[in-house]
């Protein structure tokens, strides 16, 4: 349950990280040309400062949940299918039979 809340929060953060770094000016200019308001909105720097942050912090935020959920997967690893096979079995044992030899054979 807490594996798969995990993955989804992984696949959230990723779309936001390339949505942010596509937001960002770079000299191409980028996805940011195209949206001509976010000078204005942001102040006179731009989004350049708080869209540096935001990524910064995306980011951490990625890489943190991607060691988590390697941690998680390695443990989840290390149980094996035998660890919870039931020992007890309500098959009963054929019973040996005794020859002239005095040996035991099984029919």
């Amino acid at each position: 349950m807490t594996t798969s809340l995990l993955l989804i929060i992984q696949i959230v953060l990723v779309i936001i990280i390339v949505i942010a770094v596509l937001l960002q000016k770079s000299s191409s200019i980028g996805l940011g040309a195209y949206s001509g308001s976010n000078d204005s909105v942001f102040g006179a720097k731009g989004p350049s400062s708080f869209l540096a942050k935001a990524t910064f912090t995306i980011g951490f935020l990625f890489v943190v949940n991607t060691i988590t959920l390697g941690y998680m997967y390695s443990k989840d690893s290390q149980a094996s299918v035998l660890d919870a096979m039931v020992e007890n079995t309500n098959v009963v044992a054929p019973a040996a039979v005794e020859t002239k030899e005095g040996n035991k054979n099984v029919k």
